[in-house]
């Protein structure tokens, strides 16, 4: 496996693959890797002949007070994982090279509606800061596909529609959650919680899949199964951010008659913020009422 920490020597490298007519699949990451991130470099080898992993802890999605300066750096560690998966070049840039101009003077990409809402709320800016360094990803290495983690499903939705909104030919792949054997999605941000905190994290996947379970049983009363869904996880530990019950396509709040949906949440344990999700389809209840038995 190759690293290249320079945007010229990228290209140049690149443009030979693409002269060759080898096809790009892109993982962007921002290190410090766990079994989820190899998972993705996996699923880029089928579906491309090359695999570009890039390494950039991207200060535009981080705000005021959080982890910027403390996340977690392990480039020697992350580049060994990497070439044991079967990756052909890591881009790990420093953030000059992708901000020459400094960071407050970068152009700035906005999804709008979907990035304020949830994740968006609790972190301003920080969707901002996902799709522009996404757009200038995709400006720096041409892929023809980006493969994306399901885990971030609001992310995921927000790089498809700013993918589809500035008419850029990537494909954009989303890849099912890793978890471990309790259900616990795996995140860099796991790495904060001390054990006992990692086995009562779990409680939130839970949440997820009772919630999941009730709607597949016909209810749709999404307030109420919100805030039950939040007392529970609040039991094991957790504070809560947002819990809520979405339409999959828009991410709008559900409405009664929406049949696909996708049930998206935040929490604190300790001192980890930890997200998850479930998409579920509810397209195949039967709404009808059997006939009265004469």
């Amino acid at each position: 496996m190759q690293t290249i920490s320079k945007l010229i020597e990228l290209r140049s490298h690149l443009r030979g693959v693409r002269q060759n007519g080898q096809t790009i699949a892109m993982v962007a990451t921002m290190g410090n890797l766990h079994a989820g991130h190899i998972e993705l470099i996996h699923r880029a080898r089928e579906l491309a002949d090359i695999v570009v992993a890039t390494i950039f802890v991207n200060p535009l999605q981080f705000g005021s007070g959080e982890d910027l300066e403390k996340y977690p750096k392990t480039l020697e560690e992350d580049k060994l994982q990497l070439e044991n998966a079967g990756c052909h070049l890591l881009f790990a840039p420093t953030e000059s090279e992708v901000y020459p101009h400094g960071r407050d003077n970068q152009t700035i990409v906005e999804v709008p509606a979907t990035s304020n809402l949830y994740c968006g709320s609790s972190r301003p800016g920080h969707f901002q800061g996902v799709a522009t360094v996404v757009c200038k990803l995709y400006s720096m290495i041409h892929p023809d596909i980006a493969i994306f983690g399901q885990k971030d499903y609001q992310q995921l939705h927000i790089i498809r529609q700013m993918t589809q909104d500035l008419s850029i030919d990537v494909k954009v792949v989303g890849s099912p959650t890793t978890r471990n054997q309790e259900g616990l999605a795996l995140s860099s941000r796991n790495g904060y919680l001390t054990a006992d905190e990692r086995h009562r994290a779990t409680a939130l996947y839970k949440a997820l899949q009772t919630t999941a379970q009730a709607l597949q049983n016909n209810n749709d009363d999404f307030p109420q199964l919100c805030e039950q869904a939040q007392l529970t996880i609040e039991e094991a530990g957790f504070k809560r951010d947002y819990f809520v019950i979405a339409n999959a396509d828009t991410l709008m709040l559900a409405q009664p008659g929406d049949k696909q949906l996708v049930i998206l949440a935040a929490a604190y344990m300790g001192a980890a913020r930890l997200i998850d999700n479930k998409v579920v389809d509810i397209s195949n209840q039967i709404n009808s009422i059997p006939p009265a038995i004469s």
